[in-house]
């Protein structure tokens, strides 16, 4: 059964993408706890990010880098990096800029066109 994420992945489901290529999927997390929160997904459709393969993992973490390293040029804040894997059964990773008053767990309630404000801002 494909997940949320192979969904969006596949365009089932829209997502505010920010950045794609052969191997991965960055996109705004429609629940942020920051301004700014995006998450990085393999292609590859694995429950846990230790059961990627080593070829998919690396290539994980080279977007994961460059998704972040973008977003902290774009925003000028420091990117938080959280690897949870709960709460969707496809290995992905949280990147959310540095907000001093962020309280673990909060959840922003963001209008479409905030959504599309900030993808905008951060896509490449």
């Amino acid at each position: 059964m494909s997940t949320i994420f192979t969904k969006i992945i596949a365009g089932e489901i829209p997502s505010y993408k920010i950045y794609e290529d052969a191997h991965t999927y960055a996109f705004l997390d429609i629940h942020p706890e920051t301004l700014g929160h995006v998450l990085v997904v393999p292609k590859v459709e694995v429950d846990k990010v230790y059961e990627l393969k080593d070829s998919d993992w690396l290539d994980l973490w080279a977007t994961v880098k460059k998704v972040a390293l973008h977003m902290e040029t774009i925003l000028n804040q420091r990117i938080l990096m959280k690897v949870i894997g709960t709460d969707v059964p496809h290995a992905h990773i949280h990147l959310m800029p540095f907000d001093p008053s962020w309280q673990h767990g909060r959840i922003l309630e963001l209008s479409d066109a905030e959504f599309q404000s900030i993808a905008t801002k951060l896509a490449f």
